[in-house]
């Protein structure tokens, strides 16, 4: 795009924004002050948007609050194409692996600029907050499988930039490599140096009954980590988090302070990810060396991001403490919807909040549910692109 444009003005602003990292506490001014832009920007370039907005009475003059733009349902991603430029000419579309007749959600993006940004400052500071880069064994698809999954994208993005020249996928059209993997790990362990394990939810819990049913067990070095993504409820059964994460310990060698889940969705530019790696590399909380950490996990809300527990029944935000739908405020969405309503289950907490699942009713749809019906399959073919536990 031309070098001074309102769009590039603005991509410049919120990059500035997201470029001052994920911990920014007095930015609640300059927060509100970029999502009126956007809100204004996107009324005026996005004609689906601005007929929903007009169709409940708000319009960006009558706006002095982010907390008052309206949100986008992620249900309407799947009939509309929410984009602020012409949808030919996307650099990337991203789609859902959603389950329903009406089709996967479609996000159309003009640039990857935002979300390179939004990516790299959040992973790093969260997955890789020693600043090191290492080998990473990734358990999902490569993009060539899944040319339009935003996972897949993700952890390309990270390898690229982040994974020593060792790193690689393990998990094909054939399914989980395990043969491979194993190899992997037992020169991880042999090594001494720390990896990083990447994919989602239920492709470890594949990697964790088949080293329970060889009789296999791993101790990764000192520093290995953990990036799961998804929820834990798949399509053969449903494996509770902290089991999950006893498993991790026990088969694998690491411990829960080094396990960081990633919750994301294929409508937002940015992902959350859990507190507890940043919080122990930090020494501000308490760690067993069998179980991990003892502090609370939750998810960070980056600083170019809010977050806000509604009621069900209102839409309004929920009384604290108590569980409500998930709706976010994400910058790096200006191509798009900022405000996204989720059908995604949570509750607000100190320092983020919780997922807890997704609604009553709403579709199920995820990576993790896509990755098990994959390695559940005897044919292990994909046939929609993974997806997280809120649509990837």
């Amino acid at each position: 795009m031309p070098a001074d444009t309102p769009t590039q003005r603005l991509t410049d602003d919120i990059l500035a924004f997201i470029g001052d990292g994920v911990d920014q506490p007095d930015s609640e001014g300059r927060f509100n002050d970029l999502a009126l832009a956007v809100f204004a920007y996107q009324c005026q370039r996005n004609s689906v948007y601005r007929a929903f907005c007009r169709n409940r009475g708000v319009t960006p003059g009558a706006v002095s609050s982010w907390s008052e733009v309206p949100a986008v349902p992620t249900a309407a991603f799947k009939e509309l194409a929410f984009a602020c430029f012409p949808i030919e000419d996307a650099v990337a579309v991203f789609h859902s692996s959603g389950t329903s007749g009406a089709g996967p959600s479609k996000h159309y993006l003009p640039s990857l600029d935002l979300y390179h940004a939004s990516l790299a400052s959040n992973f790093a500071a969260h997955v890789l907050p020693e600043g090191e880069a290492m080998p990473m064994l990734i358990l999902a698809p490569p993009p060539r499988q899944v040319p339009h999954s935003s996972l897949a994208h993700m952890l390309q993005v990270v390898r690229g930039r982040w994974g020593e020249p060792d790193s690689g996928y393990y998990l094909d059209e054939s399914g989980l490599q395990r043969d491979r993997l194993i190899a992997a790990l037992r020169d991880a362990e042999r090594g001494g140096a720390p990896v990083c394990l990447l994919g989602t939810a239920f492709a470890f819990v594949h990697l964790l009954d088949h080293c329970a049913e060889a009789s296999l067990q791993f101790q990764l070095p000192p520093g290995s980590r953990i990036m799961d993504t998804g929820g834990y409820k798949g399509r053969s059964r449903e494996v509770p988090k902290d089991e999950l994460y006893r498993l991790y310990g026990s088969l694998l060698g690491v411990p829960g302070d080094h396990v960081v889940n990633e919750y994301g969705m294929t409508e937002m530019g940015s992902q959350f990810y859990d507190n507890v790696l940043r919080d122990a590399s930090r020494g501000t909380v308490l760690r067993d060396a069998r179980q991990g950490t003892q502090g609370p996990r939750f998810k960070v809300v980056p600083s170019w991001v809010r977050t806000v527990v509604v009621d069900p029944e209102t839409m309004e935000p929920a009384a604290p403490g108590r569980v409500g739908l998930l709706r976010h405020y994400d910058l790096s969405n200006l191509g798009s919807a900022m405000a996204i309503q989720t059908d995604d289950l949570g509750v607000a907490t100190g320092g983020g909040f919780e997922i807890l699942g997704r609604a009553s009713g709403a579709e199920a749809r995820g990576c993790s549910i896509a990755i098990d019906e994959l390695l559940s399959s005897p044919q292990g073919a994909i046939d929609e692109p993974p997806s997280d536990a809120q649509g990837r």
